[in-house]
């Protein structure tokens, strides 16, 4: 990655997850599907059909293109509405609300995106999950703002650098299909038995 190079609005949400996952799949190029990721697959094959209409008093856009110069960002996004002139962006996700933020940061990131393109405030967005069928309310915050532009300078400087983080196991290892690659129970038995020497 040079200077000029877009980072992929996706790549925040990874990193925010795992740091070793995003370098696995942004830098090395890897990617392993398993259930979970073929269930995104599908579900964002059939969000993702390019179109524009109306649901009850909202518009709604479908699978355009989002981008920022100041924050070098690009992405697809998943759904765009406008209701009472407010524009608000919808990520889509298979499984439930978890415990983390990462899915926040990605709405926050296409939010930052919508900011730029129309001049407009942005104040909310949701992440639709698939399992409960519900949508999750996202307030763009300051202090969200914040945090989505730390990791997008996060994500910046891993890619710059190429310098591989450091696998850890955490919950997050569960389910994660890229989790017989950095094995990271291993990496903390061989730093333990190394330090016996």
């Amino acid at each position: 990655m040079n200077e000029t190079e877009y980072i992929p609005i996706a790549s925040l949400n990874q990193y925010a997850y795992c740091p070793h996952r995003c370098w696995r799949m942004f830098c090395a190029g890897e990617f392993i599907d398993n259930q979970y990721t073929i269930e995104g697959t599908s579900l964002h094959e059939r969000v993702h059909t390019l179109g524009e209409g109306h649901r009850e008093e909202t518009w709604q856009v479908r699978a355009i293109w989002l981008k920022s110069d100041k924050y070098k960002l690009i992405g697809k996004s998943d759904l765009i509405e406008s209701e009472n002139g407010e524009l608000y962006p919808v990520e889509y996700k298979r499984g439930r609300k978890g415990e983390w933020d990462n899915d926040e940061l990605q709405v926050c990131a296409q939010a930052l995106c919508l900011e730029e393109i129309t001049g407009q405030t942005v104040t909310t967005g949701y992440v639709y999950y698939a399992h409960s069928h519900q949508r999750q309310l996202v307030e763009i915050t300051e202090e969200l703002r914040q945090s989505t532009i730390a990791t997008i300078e996060a994500v910046q400087m891993l890619l710059l650098t190429g310098i591989m983080p450091k696998p850890v196991k955490t919950k997050r290892c569960v389910g994660c299909s890229l989790y017989t690659r950095c094995l990271p129970e291993i990496v903390d038995k061989v730093g333990r038995y190394q330090e016996v020497y």
